[in-house]
């Protein structure tokens, strides 16, 4: 099984990074056969996405991808420096979205066969 770590710091507006790494992603949790494990850290600008009710430019939720990934049992994790830096340690994140450390960047890092940046 194939290990990918997919690491998206680009803020949820003013490009389609985001949009494009949350549709690859799907992507990959929609393969049965061959099926990656996939880890997602939201680092710098992309922390915000972990907001509820975040809208792509076609008012679509960008929290339903979030949501869908969660639920293909995707850990998606949050830079608690960025996500504090930012002011979102306090306010209430989509479900399933932790806040993660740099040591399990690290650690997801060196597990990581393949690591994809946005």
């Amino acid at each position: 099984m194939q290990n990918i770590l997919m690491i998206v710091h680009a803020p949820p507006y003013g490009s389609e990074r985001v949009l494009s790494a949350l549709r690859l992603a799907l992507a990959l949790t929609g393969h049965e056969a061959g099926k990656p494990a996939l880890n997602v850290f939201l680092m710098s600008d992309a922390t915000v996405l972990a907001l509820p009710n975040q809208q792509d430019a076609s008012g679509n939720t960008l929290q339903k991808m979030l949501e869908q990934l969660i639920g293909h049992g995707v850990p998606v994790r949050l830079c608690k420096t960025c996500a504090g830096n930012r002011g979102l340690l306090d306010l209430p994140l989509i479900s399933g979205v932790t806040i993660g450390t740099l040591a399990e960047l690290a650690e997801a890092t060196l597990a990581a066969g393949k690591v994809i940046t946005f």
